[in-house]
């Protein structure tokens, strides 16, 4: 696996090493020593799988609060996504920022999402279907979440958006700061 800094610190990219041969392909996706080398110290506790219908769909921003604070290593299985990390951490440099960079199965990469940051993406296709693994078991008493058109974000997804949970149009917006309290509360 190679490693790459991205521009909010404590996030990666993670391109895979294929080894091919007449049979297809073989690439590690995941070595906790290898992790661990590069400062991301995660114990995988939960993993999960989300296929979109069409393309369009937005899926965010969520996050846990702590104690119960994830790790997020996000990979496109199937089709193309595109994922979106924001910077929450309020004394971070980067508060506030995001990054988009597109997951697909033709490209194999995958985004580490640091414990204090919202994730969300775009389907970029019809079918796309996002694996990530998880280094927390989900506590829905923490939930939080951010909107994904949350004007202070600027997030500029790449297809019109043509759905959006309804769990998801309600979350607050970062200018509004309802970071650290509980929705609707």
């Amino acid at each position: 696996m190679k490693f790459q800094s991205i521009p909010l610190e404590g996030a990666f990219l993670v391109s895979l090493e294929k080894r091919c041969d007449e049979r297809g392909v073989f690439a590690r996706t995941y070595c906790k020593n290898e992790f661990a080398a590069h400062g991301i110290a995660v114990d995988i506790m939960q993993s999960n799988i989300s296929t979109n219908k069409c393309a369009g769909i937005v899926r965010g921003m969520h996050f846990q609060r702590a104690p119960h604070a994830e790790v997020k290593l996000v990979r496109c299985i199937h089709g193309a996504i595109f994922d979106v990390i924001v910077d929450i951490r309020k004394n971070s440099l980067t508060y506030g920022q995001w990054y988009g960079v597109e997951l697909s199965e033709d490209n194999g990469l995958m985004i580490v999402v640091p414990e204090g940051f919202a994730h969300g993406y775009q389907a970029l296709s019809d079918g796309a279907t996002a694996f990530y693994m998880v280094s927390t078991v989900y506590a829905p008493e923490a939930e939080g979440g951010l909107r994904y058109d949350d004007p202070a974000l600027g997030i500029k997804w790449p297809l019109p958006v043509t759905e959006v949970s309804d769990k998801d149009r309600q979350w607050a917006l970062l200018s509004v700061d309802k970071l650290n309290t509980k929705q609707g509360s």
